[in-house]
C-alpha cells in the first residue's frame, strides 16, 4: 500500500519527519503537501511543497493520510475530523488534542471508520500505547508510572546537581537549551503530563477522564530546602505520572515524586523519559527513551505511518471491558508537604511518619487520601511543595 501523506506543520517534528522518511527505505510513502501557516518564514524545501490553504490537503483525493502537527489544539480537531470524514487515515502528536476530545475522537473512528494513531502524543520514541493495546491487551495491569515530561525532567536533574541555584535558573537553563519554551507553563504546571496521564488511564484502565480530574500540581514551588530534604532521605525528586489499580477502582495523578535513589525511575536524567508497567503476569516492565526532540518524537510518527500500511488501528479491548476498574481517588497516598506550620497543620493526615520542624523550614511525610490532599488549603498554596513518597 503506498501512502501518500499530507503534512500539517513543519516545525521540529514536522522537519524531523521529512528527515526520517527519506532516511527510511522501503516504506513506500512520500509527503505530498505540506500546510503551514507563515508565508513569510524560511524553509528548506522547494515552495511547491507548501500550500496555506488546509483544504488543498483535506480534498486531495490522492492523499490518503494526514499527518498533523501543529500546536493548537481545537485547529488540529478541526483538521482531524474533516480529514477522517474525507476517508483520509490520521496520524497526529497533538495529546492536548487526543485529551481533551477524546470520545470525541472515539465517535469518528466508530461513524467514518478510519484509523487514528497517536502514538508520538505520549512518551517521546517510547512505545507506550502501541505495547498497552498489544503487549498488555489481555494482562491486568496494577499501574503505569513514569516520567513522561522532559523539561520537568532535566529542571529537576539540575536542581539535584546543583540545588543552590535554585528553580528559577534551572529553568532558565533549560530554556537556553530548548527544552522549556518561552512559556513554560504547560510543562512546569504539570498539564503535559496530565494530558498523557490521560491517555494512558484510558488504553491502561479502559475509562476515559476529563483532564481536571487527574490530581496535578506543578513543580514550580520546589526550593533548595525540598531538595537537601530529599537528598537527607536517600531520594531524587521527579514529576510523576501515575496511574494506579485500588481493589476495584483506580486513581490518576501527576504530582512531584520523592523517588527512592535506589529505584531505576531515579537515575532516568536530563529530558529522558521512563515509563514503567506493574502486569500481574508480565510482572514490572521499564520502557526507557528521550521524551522529546525532532528525531526521537518524528520516530514515533513514522511508526504510525507504517503500521497503517497494514491497516493497524487501535482495538481499544480496555474500553470495551464491562469490568473496568472506576475512577476513584480515594486511595492513600504517602506524601512529603513542606509549608507553614499552620497548613501541615491543617491537612487530614492518618499517620504522619516524620514531623520535621527547624528556623530553616518544616516539613510532614504522613499518609491521608488523594482526595483529600486536592481539597486542603496546602496543596492549593504556592508557599507549599508537595510531593508523594515511592516505596
Amino acid at each position: 500500500m503506498n501512502l501518500n501523506l499530507g503534512l500539517f506543520g513543519f516545525g521540529c517534528i514536522g522537519q524531523g519527519l521529512w528527515d526520517v522518511l527519506h532516511r527510511t527505505n522501503g516504506l513506500r510513502s512520500s509527503i505530498a503537501r505540506i500546510c503551514v501557516k507563515d508565508r513569510k518564514k524560511s524553509r528548506p524545501l522547494s515552495q511547491d511543497y507548501f500550500t496555506y490553504d488546509k483544504d488543498d490537503i483535506l480534498n486531495d483525493p490522492e492523499i490518503n493520510v494526514v499527518v498533523e502537527l501543529i500546536d493548537d489544539a481545537d485547529a488540529a480537531f478541526d483538521i482531524v475530523s474533516k480529514a477522517m470524514r474525507q476517508g483520509k487515515a490520521v496520524v497526529t502528536a497533538n495529546k492536548k488534542m487526543v485529551a481533551t476530545r477524546f470520545r470525541e475522537l472515539l465517535d469518528l473512528q466508530t461513524s467514518t471508520g478510519m484509523p487514528l494513531l497517536y502514538e508520538a502524543s505520549t512518551g517521546g520514541s517510547i512505545p507506550i500505547i502501541r505495547n498497552l493495546e498489544e503487549y498488555y491487551d489481555n494482562d491486568l495491569l496494577s499501574g503505569v508510572e513514569g516520567i513522561v515530561n522532559g523539561t520537568t525532567n532535566y529542571i529537576f536533574t539540575q536542581l539535584m546537581e546543583n540545588p543552590e541555584r535554585g528553580y528559577a535558573h534551572a529553568l532558565a537553563e533549560a530554556q537556553a537549551k530548548g527544552f522549556a519554551e518561552s512559556n513554560p507553563s504547560l510543562d512546569v504546571d504539570g498539564w503535559d503530563a496530565t494530558y498523557k496521564t490521560l491517555i494512558i488511564a484510558a488504553h491502561s484502565m479502559g475509562s476515559v477522564l476529563d483532564p481536571r480530574q487527574i490530581v496535578r500540581r506543578g513543580i514550580s514551588h520546589i526550593t533548595p530546602f525540598d531538595i537537601a530534604a530529599a537528598r537527607s532521605l536517600g531520594c531524587t525528586v521527579k514529576l510523576l505520572s501515575r496511574v494506579l489499580l485500588h481493589g476495584n477502582g483506580f486513581s490518576a495523578s501527576v504530582l512531584p515524586a520523592l523517588i527512592p535513589n535506589s529505584d531505576s525511575l531515579a537515575n532516568i536524567n536530563n529530558e529522558m523519559n521512563a515509563i514503567r508497567l506493574h502486569g500481574a503476569f508480565s510482572d514490572d516492565q521499564l520502557l526507557v527513551g528521550k521524551g522529546a526532540g525532532a528525531h526521537p518524537t518524528a520516530s514515533a510518527v513514522l511508526s504510525d505511518i507504517s503500521a497503517l500500511r497494514y491497516s493497524y488501528r487501535y482495538e481499544y479491548k480496555k474500553l470495551q471491558q464491562a469490568d473496568a476498574p472506576v475512577f476513584n481517588i480515594g486511595n492513600p497516598v504517602r506524601v512529603f508537604v513542606r509549608g507553614p506550620k499552620e497548613l501541615l497543620n491543617e491537612l487530614p493526615f492518618s499517620d504522619v511518619h516524620v514531623d520535621h520542624r527547624t528556623s530553616s523550614g518544616s516539613y510532614r511525610i504522613g499518609d491521608l487520601s488523594l482526595l483529600d490532599l486536592s481539597r486542603s488549603f496546602a496543596f492549593n498554596s504556592e508557599t507549599c511543595f508537595i510531593a508523594t513518597m515511592v516505596e
